[in-house]
């Protein structure tokens, strides 16, 4: 199956691809990597009239670092942060994520800011970047605001964008040198969707202490609170509350999946690296 017709602009700022997105005559469709919606457009999933591709805009490219952590633009790709191209906040975790983001054609395409507005519930950065506290940094036509990345995703394949706006950027905080995560996910084979995702964070540095559970039936749940993670590996009954609350719709295998994650990330954050 071929797409539908569409036209096609590739606008080189922010204001001019705000502008087409904002018309109301036609539907409009943002493209960075197309990874995600250059399937979706040979399936006549989405059936744009007009296709604007925002790869040419340097904004989205550009990496600001201070002091207190990263801007990354919103068309950075996973190999760029795989290959260390753009400097890690995050203390290895964010390339660790980044080189087991399906196979590298696909991370040498495809775009942070693609695969947050995607919102796939079994995607990486929709469960890393909220447990590393980042905010998504959204614009529209005379206005930009912030998102925390906790709250970005609302539902499978739904985010907070609104009609017209465009993710332009994703502020990571810098992790301190006595940081400590683990990341785990279960894939049937190397390069699939994850089937369970687990994080955890712990920064002794501003009393940071998280939990990420991901690939659900919706958005990814957070959780966190001083000694949370050592309250869940010591307490059993406690563990399988949360996993209960966080796995409600999941089948037997997933939940046990996802039991077997959690229990594999705690065990990460009691071994020294």
């Amino acid at each position: 199956m071929k797409p539908v017709r569409f036209d096609y602009e590739r606008p080189s700022d922010i204001a001019t691809a705000l502008a087409l997105g904002a018309r109301e005559d036609i539907v409009v469709k943002f493209l960075a990597g197309g990874q995600s919606l250059g399937p979706m457009l040979n399936l006549r999933l989405v059936q744009p009239d007009l296709l604007v591709d925002i790869t040419a805009i340097a904004e989205l490219k550009r990496i600001e670092e201070g002091p207190d952590g990263i801007t990354i633009g919103s068309c950075i790709t996973h190999a760029d942060i795989e290959d260390g191209r753009v400097p890690d906040p995050s203390g290895g975790l964010m390339p660790f994520v980044a080189r087991s983001i399906a196979y590298r054609a696909v991370r040498n395409r495809g775009t942070i800011g693609g695969s947050l507005c995607h919102a796939d519930p079994a995607a990486d950065w929709i469960a890393c970047l909220p447990l590393l506290g980042a905010t998504v940094v959204v614009a529209g036509e005379g206005r930009r605001r912030d998102i925390p990345a906790t709250s970005f995703m609302t539902s499978a394949f739904e985010t907070q964008l609104a009609e017209g706006e465009l993710l332009i950027g994703v502020r990571v905080p810098r992790r301190s040198p006595t940081a400590r995560w683990s990341y785990r996910k279960f894939c049937r084979k190397t390069g699939e969707f994850s089937h369970a995702t687990v994080g955890a964070l712990i920064d002794p540095a501003d009393g940071t202490e998280r939990l990420v559970l991901g690939a659900l039936d919706g958005a990814p749940r957070v959780f966190e609170g001083a000694g949370l993670l050592r309250e869940l590996s010591a307490d059993m009954a406690r563990r399988q509350a949360l996993l209960d609350d966080a796995g409600q719709g999941l089948d037997d295998t997933r939940r046990a999946l996802l039991a077997e994650m959690l229990r594999l990330a705690l065990n990460d954050m009691e071994t020294p690296r």
